[in-house]
This record gives C-alpha cells, structure tokens and sequence, in this order.
C-alpha cells in the first residue's frame, strides 16, 4: 500500500451549484481531469473538500459516488478525523470502507491536547481503523503541533500508521521525521509552497490543493524530485509560486475554486463561512495562468 501513496495526492474539491446543493457531474469532470493527467491518489472529504461544512448524507454520497468513478484506478484517501477520539471510532465502525485505500486524520483541533493525547488519539483510531491510517498534521488550523518525537513514536508502535501528511511548514521538523522514520513509513508534504524542499529532505510526495485546477504541472515537478532531478523540479516550482500563492490569499479552497471556475472545471462557490474568491482576485489568476 505505502508505494501507491507516493508521488502526488489531490485534495480534492467539492463543487457546488450556485444554490449551494453538490455539482456531482462536476465532481465526475474533476476526478476524470485529475486521473487522465497523471495524479497517483485521490483525496476526498479533507479540509479542501468543505468536509465541516457537509452533512452526513452528503458525505456519504460524495464518498459512494468517488469510489464508483474511480473504480480501483488510482488509490483512494478519505478524510475521517476530529476532536472527538470516540466519535471517530463510531464513525470507522460503521463505514463500508469497499473501494477505500487509506484514512487521512486530521490532529484533534481546538482542544489542544497533549503529546499523549494525541498519541493515544491516533493509536486508539488505528486500531478499529480495517484501512491504513495517515496523520495529518496542520498547526495552523489545529492549534496544536505534532512533534516528531510524537510521529516517530506513532511509526514504530502502530502498524497501521503508514504516512504522515506533515503540513507544519518546518522543514527542520520534516527532516527529522525523514531521518529517523522506521522502513516503509512515508512523510508527505501537506503544503504546495515548500514542497521542493521537502522533497529534497527525503520526503515521498504532496498532498496538493493547486492540483487540483494544475495536476499535470504539479504531478510532473513532483516526479521529478522523485528521480533526484531537481534541476527541472525547480524550473516547474518557480513558474509555480505565485499562482500556488495567490490561490491562499483569501482562504482555501476559496481561492483553487476561482482557479477552476477559469479552467471550466467547477463553479466559484463555496459554503459559508468561507466566501469565494473576489473578481480581482480571479483577474490575476488568469494572468497568472497565461504566463503558464
């Protein structure tokens, strides 16, 4: 399992009407678009997905719906994570995980337990989990970091702890989970900017928002780290940084929606709070994607 989460994995988005409901035909467009242009795993339900803001019915549609289209052709990752240790179990316990691959679990956010905490969080989540589990660790919206000390722990104790998804943006971080990991256990990028470097570290992959709207672009720098070829890795990364930039300025996945309302692919619509991307905004992204 742990070779087919190397490479690229995108976070996909979930594209709504402008009433708000699910646009399913283009969910169907989006994951036809990301398969035919050479990502190596589909992630679905995470943070770019709107998954807090989606009821469980239509979790479970866009879950049922995602394995129906992907139909074994590249890994499947579904997002299953929370500040409730108990209500994850539940969850896991009564999910048809047919056609899934692999959990990414957020860090419980907002109230910021301790390294022990989170450690027995996630030891407690493996073991009902029937799939591999993935950290994920994202400070910036969790309010809380998972020392390598706590990653490394978790790799060599849990077996079905695979990956982690380290997106805490310090590479000094990265590099020691990379050093001392145990075989077999992946560190992937959670954060398209620094990707390059972390690649460079060692690490296995990305975990992408902006492949979503450039998975061709994004996959193929990424491959190239991959091969040691980081010449041409970073002539991608530089063409890359400002539109990867101006897809955060004003919230994601606010920002990558705009992005692919202007490659066709889905409206700019999100659900509050969110709000979607300005017009001015969207101007300099097509700039942006001319210069490309």
């Amino acid at each position: 399992m742990n070779n087919k989460l190397k490479g690229t994995g995108t976070a996909i988005v979930t594209p709504f009407h402008k009433e708000g409901n699910i646009d399913f035909n283009a969910f169907e467009g989006l994951i036809e678009y990301q398969i035919n242009n050479g990502i190596n795993y589909l992630v679905f339900m995470g943070t770019t997905g709107e998954s807090v803001t989606l009821n469980q019915d239509e979790r479970n549609a866009v879950i049922n719906m995602a394995v129906e289209i992907v139909n074994g052709r590249v890994p499947v990752v579904i997002g299953m994570g929370g500040n409730n240790t108990q209500r994850i179990v539940n969850t896991i316990k009564t999910t048809d995980f047919e056609g899934i691959d692999a959990i990414l679990s957020v860090s419980p956010y907002y109230n910021k337990p301790p390294q022990k905490g989170i450690f027995l969080h996630y030891k407690t989540i493996a073991g009902v989990s029937p799939v591999p589990v993935i950290i994920y660790n994202v400070p910036s919206r969790t309010g809380s970091n998972i020392s390598a000390e706590t990653t490394l722990k978790l790799a060599r104790e849990v077996s079905n702890i695979v990956a982690v998804k380290e997106a805490s943006r310090d590479l000094v971080q990265a590099a020691k989970i990379i050093r001392d990991r145990p075989d077999g256990f992946l560190v992937i990028s959670g954060d398209d900017v620094t990707a390059l470097p972390f690649m460079a570290l060692g690490g296995d992959g990305v975990i992408s928002v902006i492949a979503n709207a450039l998975p061709a672009e994004f996959s193929s720098m990424i491959s190239l780290c991959l091969n040691n070829e980081f010449e041409a890795a970073r002539r991608i990364s530089y063409k890359l940084i400002d539109i990867i930039d101006s897809i955060y300025a004003e919230g994601s996945p606010s920002g990558v929606k705009g992005l692919l309302e202007l490659k066709g692919l889905c409206q700019n619509v999100v659900r509050l709070p969110l709000v979607k991307a300005n017009k001015a905004l969207q101007n300099q992204m097509a700039q942006l994607l001319e210069k490309l």
